[in-house]
């Protein structure tokens, strides 16, 4: 069964590696040591001419696989080549060898009937990382099941496989629909032979719900065409079970109670976008792998930074460090600004009660004095520069500098005195005024005061003694 036929030149056909009604694959080996796997397509191409319309469709389905690998991306595999088997003229497509298990092996014994959630959410991410890879470049998978996906051992990345359907033509691909045996993957529309990118949408969901719960949501019993058609029918019609009542029952035996109750943990957000995916109208799933890929991220992010208790991330765990380590960091705050501190720390240790012995001043407050304080030093620097001399001189002339004397009855500052040197009499007789009475030297000045106002008809004022000097008064009566 392994050589019964030449794939092509160059190309050794190493025996099947699997069969189904949408094809076969086979393992392939080139000269050398380089393993490939090759998928081959149901339909027989007879005529490698534009001509023939089956010829014709695959080219332009393989023309749009190439893209995928424009730029390469982890877990999407490798397409190597393509073209029509020499003998039975079957086209085919040659992809990377993948070294290692699917997901449907690794749900079988001797493996777990469930996967942990931490690989569950690895697995999640990864799967929608190739389905957004592929959905960028308008290529639809059209295949989505578990034994599509592949767990690299070299690399430990999930890889998704064979892009078959996807290089078939609509017609191609319903009647390969009909002798498809993994219906339990397919959603309601590929039924009609409808294919959308919410078509690979709702075929990731079932994969994550079957890694949930350790089953499809609606298991095909046998290969009869009556269990086919159930599955169908419930797919376009059926309530989908409760995942988390078959993960409770489908958990392993072996695993610890405090395991078993670890593991019921699901996060709520992947179960919301395990139950999306799986919504029988393909308007209500998300658009795309692009849009399940954000929802993926941006849930996944939320989750950690609402700090939402959830044990599958440690949260509690963490809030309880996260809250110690806040009132550490609020006394160690406090005790700086009121040293010295005497109580001393200890991790672990609930923070010292105060004894009434400090003083303590929150830090926005100590901060408001400080403000306070310095705007105090430059205004007074600022007074002194301007006003400094006139304020030194004023308390200086008023602490030290005599009173003025003061005439008590009209409560007038009198000037002072100034003590003139004392002069040597003049014992010349003539013009001696410290003979004339004080009567006399005021009548003389008013009688001087009119004689003047009748020459000039303008009053002068007072006159002073001596005046009396230039003016001849011998010849006045009094």
């Amino acid at each position: 069964m392994s050589k019964v036929f030449t794939i092509t030149e160059g190309l050794e056909n190493m025996g099947a590696l699997r069969t189904g009604g949408q094809g076969s694959v086979y393992k392939g080996r080139r000269y050398g040591p380089i393993i490939t796997a090759v998928k081959l397509l149901p339909t027989p191409i007879h005529t490698e001419s534009t001509d023939d319309k089956n010829f014709r469709n695959f080219q332009n389905e393989v023309e749009k696989l190439k893209k995928v690998n424009e730029e390469p991306n982890p877990n999407v595999v490798k397409i190597l080549n393509s073209g029509i088997t020499e003998s039975g003229s079957f086209p085919f497509i040659e992809m990377e060898f993948i070294d290692g298990p699917d997901l449907e092996d690794l749900l079988k014994p001797p493996h777990e009937p469930i996967f942990t959630i931490k690989e569950i959410i690895k697995l999640a991410d990864q799967l929608a990382n190739a389905l957004s890879h592929c959905h960028k470049v308008s290529v639809k998978h059209g295949d989505i099941k578990s034994n599509n996906v592949k767990f690299n051992i070299h690399t430990g990345n999930y890889v998704l496989l064979d892009f078959g359907l996807s290089a078939m033509s609509d017609d191609q691909r319903r009647t390969s629909i009909r002798h498809a045996g993994a219906i339990e993957f397919m959603a309601p529309e590929q039924n009609e032979g409808l294919m959308y990118f919410q078509t690979d949408v709702y075929s990731y969901g079932v994969i994550l719900y079957e890694l949930i719960a350790g089953q499809v949501p609606f298991p095909l019993r046998d290969n009869g065409e009556t269990a086919r058609n159930a599955v169908m029918l419930a797919h376009m019609e059926s309530l989908v079970p409760d995942v988390m009542e078959l993960r409770k029952n489908n958990l392993p035996e072996s695993w610890a109670d405090k395991k078993k109750e670890h593991e019921m943990l699901v996060p709520a957000w992947l179960l919301q976008i395990v139950a999306k995916c799986l919504k029988k109208d393909p308007d209500d799933r998300f658009v795309d792998g692009i849009e399940l890929q954000e929802t993926l991220m941006h849930s996944s992010i939320s989750a950690v930074s609402n700090n939402q208790v959830d044990d599958t991330w440690n949260s509690s765990v963490l809030l309880k460090e996260n809250e110690r380590l806040q009132g550490l960091l609020l006394y160690y705050q406090e005790a700086e600004n009121n040293k010295p501190v005497q109580a001393v720390i200890t991790e672990g240790a609930d923070i010292p009660v105060d004894n009434g012995k400090q003083v303590r001043m929150s830090k926005p407050i100590f901060i408001f004095f400080m403000l306070m304080l310095c705007g105090f030093t430059v205004f007074s620097a600022v007074v002194l520069s301007k006003y400094g001399d006139r304020i030194y001189h004023g308390v200086y002339n008023r602490l030290f500098k005599p009173k003025k004397p003061v005439d008590s009855a009209r409560n007038v500052i009198l000037p002072q005195q100034k003590k003139e040197p004392e002069k040597q009499q003049d014992t010349s007789p003539v013009n001696d005024e410290s003979g004339i009475p004080p009567e006399v030297d005021s009548q003389t000045d008013s009688i001087l005061k009119g004689m003047k106002y009748k020459k000039t008809n303008t009053q002068e004022p007072q006159f002073y003694r001596d005046s009396a000097k230039t003016k001849d008064t011998s010849n006045l009566n009094f």
